[in-house]
């Protein structure tokens, strides 16, 4: 920075101002220490810069390792609401989500001075872990449940599915069939927990639920049953690529869809407008999940004392398509 100043022929006060984009700085001398950055390649040492203000600009993520579209699009929902606040990210992925590989991942990013962690705990066995966490390290968990003293912000899958379940209802069948997430997955409860209430509030029967493991396969697996079970007009699949098994299962048992059996999903993937027919479901706003978890955590990276813990949900959205229709 020194030689930066020399360069441009100013005080090193004035190159740290236009680094740190501080208004009081002419456009002429900003200028010209732009370009004295340019020529001498100079890059600031953001790990000086974190000794100095205590702060890295570097927030950590703990999520783990997987292609399933609602927690690959919550990283990234977190990523592009962490880089729009002049934060960079460091992402920890693991292949299982355990206690004690997310208190391991979380140590590696205390120890490269994070001024704060997002933790992706979608399943129960990952939430207990919250409550390991170190008490100076500012941390919200996404889909964290209750456990811990820690900072949460999740969808409401509840609300989700009472609203796919209702939907059903409202066209006239008399009850919903059920195609379940796999055990231990937080969304999975809520979703089985939000069709359920919505039938018992209905006085209608609730079905006995399919097991699901998320893939299309399982799915497809659920549809074939479900083919073969007499009086079932009306199925909540609890996330879209399971419903896209469901569908192909019900083709090729020349069940007509809508017609026969109208079918609702959850997650609202890219490729569900383009099912056959294409999908009613439920949609999760990722990028509202990433503002908010951001939001959150900065409120306790700079807030002054203890800042109270919080819970922000944010609603789902009913998205109407093709694959339901009236009871005939």
């Amino acid at each position: 920075m020194a030689d930066v100043a020399k360069a441009a022929g100013v005080s090193h006060q004035t190159v740290s101002r236009v680094l740190n984009d501080h208004p009081n700085v002419r456009a002429e001398t900003r200028a010209r220490v732009l370009a004295a950055i340019d020529r001498l390649g100079y890059r600031r040492n953001l790990l000086a810069r974190a000794l100095v203000t205590r702060h890295s600009r570097t927030l950590g993520v703990v999520s783990f390792d997987t292609a399933l579209y609602g927690p690959a699009s919550t990283v990234y929902g977190i990523e592009q609401a962490a880089r729009a606040a002049g934060y960079f990210v460091s992402i920890v992925s693991l292949r299982t989500i355990d206690r004690a590989g997310v208190r391991d991942a979380v140590d590696y990013l205390a120890g490269q001075s994070v001024d704060g962690v997002v933790i992706v705990a979608p399943q129960r066995s990952a939430a207990s872990a919250l409550a390991d966490l170190p008490r100076d390290l500012p941390a919200v968990a996404v889909e964290g449940g209750h456990e811990g003293e820690v900072s949460v912000v999740c969808v409401d899958q509840v609300e989700g599915a009472r609203l796919a379940t209702a939907h059903l209802l409202d066209l006239g069948h008399s009850t919903v069939w059920h195609v379940q997430g796999p055990a231990d997955w937080l969304e999975a409860e809520g979703r089985v927990e939000g069709w359920r209430s919505a039938l018992e509030a209905a006085g209608r029967p609730v079905p006995e639920p399919l097991p699901g493991d998320w893939s299309p396969r399982s799915g497809y697996q659920a549809g074939r049953l479900l083919a073969k079970q007499s009086g079932v007009t009306a199925v909540f699949v609890s996330n879209d690529q399971m419903a896209l098994g469901v569908l192909r299962a019900f083709s090729e048992e020349r069940v007509r869809v809508p017609e026969q059996v109208s079918v609702v999903g959850f997650d609202d993937i890219p490729e569900s407008a383009y099912f056959s027919p294409p999908l009613t479901t439920v949609r999760q706003d990722f990028g509202a999940v990433g503002r908010s978890s951001i939001e959150v955590l900065l409120r306790q990276i700079e807030g002054s004392g203890s800042v109270p813990r919080e819970r922000l949900v944010v609603p789902p959205r009913f998205v109407a398509r093709a694959s339901t229709s009236p009871l005939t």
